[in-house]
Order: structure tokens, then sequence, then C-alpha cells
């Protein structure tokens, strides 16, 4: 069929990552409602309209340019057992040349948090990531009392690299975040030189 393009799907254990479809609206945004208070000390404010349908179909026509132009890989966390929807893992700001990296940010439900499918994800994108992407280096920061986020990165062999002043607006503030680190064959500390 002329024209079609395979959308990603990655496959865990418990989970298929896709990208968001029309029809997630209504658990995504029941999840996203149901969490806020869970989800709020970690994220940018909300937009007034972040939960109507109309931003949702905007995300998903994003998700869909973004994956086709490269440029990132929106997924959503679908638990395959009773297709329940779990939470979200973008490989963002994926860059190619000789940078071959891209940054992931995601965020989990709190009925689903502490249960490991965050890591079952991450870990999944990251081989995803590194074989089928030919991506070389994997970014990912987090606020440094996010003890769970940063867990799940250093369980998924991500490396604390350091620290950004002011990184990102987290509810209202701008906020310093700790930086990891994944590389494909992790090759720190080598170098061509003699």
């Amino acid at each position: 069929m002329l024209g079609f393009k395979r959308r990603v799907r990655v496959e865990t254990e418990r989970m298929t990552l896709r990208l968001p479809e029309h029809a997630d609206w209504r658990q995504w945004s029941d999840l996203r409602e149901t969490s806020a208070a869970f989800l709020a000390p970690w994220e940018p404010n909300w937009a007034s309209d972040h939960l109507a349908r109309r931003a949702f179909t905007n995300r998903v026509y994003w998700a869909q340019r973004a994956e086709a132009q490269g440029t990132a890989l929106p997924l959503m966390l679908v638990r395959r057992e009773d297709q329940k929807l779990l939470g979200a893992l973008t490989l963002d700001n994926i860059r190619r040349g000789p940078a071959q990296a891209g940054t992931l940010g995601y965020w989990i439900g709190q009925p689903f948090a502490r249960k490991g499918y965050m890591r079952e994800a991450i870990l999944a994108l990251t081989h995803h990531a590194f074989i089928n992407l030919d991506l070389s280096r994997l970014e990912a920061a987090c606020l440094p009392e996010n003890v769970a986020s940063r867990g799940a990165l250093e369980k998924c062999g991500f490396k604390y690299e350091g620290v950004a002043q002011s990184y990102l607006q987290i509810n209202g503030r701008w906020r310093n975040h700790v930086l990891y680190a994944n590389l494909r064959g992790d090759r720190r500390g080598r170098t061509d030189a003699g």
C-alpha cells in the first residue's frame, strides 16, 4: 500500500508502547485528572484546556507528525491484559548527525506507580532507541528529590552526569534538575587519544 507507514509499537512483558490515538482521550484525561495531585510536583503547570478533547486531538496530530519526521517518539503505555492506559513515555528532541541522541520524558498514573511499569517501559524504549533508531545517547532529567524517577533511571542503566540550574519550570517555579544519560555500549572513559 503506497504511502502507508507502519507506526512504531514497542512490546514489553506486560505492555504495548504505541502512539496516542484519538480513542485514548477519555482514558488519558481521566487518568491525568485523578492523578493530578500526584503529578503536579513533577510537571509544568497545565494549560487551562489541558484535559480537553481538542488539546488531546492536537497531541495526537503532533505525535503522528513527530514520529513521521523522526524528531520524537511519543508513546502511550498500554497494559495488554486489559488495554488500560498507565502513563506515557516520550523520546523527544531526537538529534541526528554527530549527536545521535534523544531526551526521555515520562509520567505514570498514580494507581500504577511503583509497580515496575515505568522501568519496564524505559528499558524497552532504550533498547528500541539504540537498536532500531541507531541512537548513541539517551538523556533524562528529573528533580533532585524525585527518588522514584531517579531510581527508575538508575535501574535502567542511566548514569548521573550533573545538575542543570533552572532547567525547567515545574509546578510554576524554575527548578534545578539532575541529569542522567545512557550510552549505547557505554563508552565513558574511552578515547582514541593515545
